[in-house]
């Protein structure tokens, strides 16, 4: 093919070309700042570890108004749990309710709670949250069967 007998130029083509291209680089910046920027604010890679927080949210919300019955089912993430309490005999709601307001670290009932940030372990996902402003609550959410656990680590955030 010489230049006298070239393609027409395609004017459409090297439109559609040049937006592709440039679609392309601003898609990849931008899951590349999602990536680093979920993991840096502690909520993980690619913000995977919200749905997680929330949970914990949704928790410590139900222990925040009093509602321990059901912040007990979603601890125990049964919230059926009244119609089989033998199930859970090792650690009843009793203590559990004692567990989050007189034998506390923050010493007394949730009046305010803010959760922080959250890392991935080997059994699921380990969620801090600041409770009445002082005191650091780490509960691991089990991956396998959805349970809350405390966590007996500190969580730092970032690299």
């Amino acid at each position: 093919m010489t230049l006298l007998n070239a393609p027409k130029y395609d004017e459409q083509k090297e439109n559609r070309r040049r937006n592709i291209m440039a679609g392309s680089g601003i898609l990849l910046v931008v899951m590349v700042v999602l990536t680093v920027g979920g993991y840096l604010l502690g909520h993980g890679w690619l913000f995977t570890n919200l749905p997680v927080e929330h949970r914990m949210n949704v928790f410590l919300t139900a222990v925040q108004a009093g509602d321990y019955p059901k912040a007990y089912g979603i601890f125990n993430n049964d919230p059926n749990w009244q119609q089989h309490p033998d199930t859970y005999k090792d650690y009843p709601l009793q203590r559990f309710t004692e567990d989050f307001t007189t034998e506390s670290q923050w010493g007394g009932p949730v009046k305010t709670f803010h959760v922080d940030f959250s890392r991935r372990n080997a059994t699921g996902t380990a969620v801090e949250a600041t409770i009445n402003g002082k005191a650091n609550l780490t509960m691991n959410i089990q991956r396998s069967d959805g349970t809350l656990s405390f966590f007996p680590y500190v969580l730092t955030r970032g690299l």
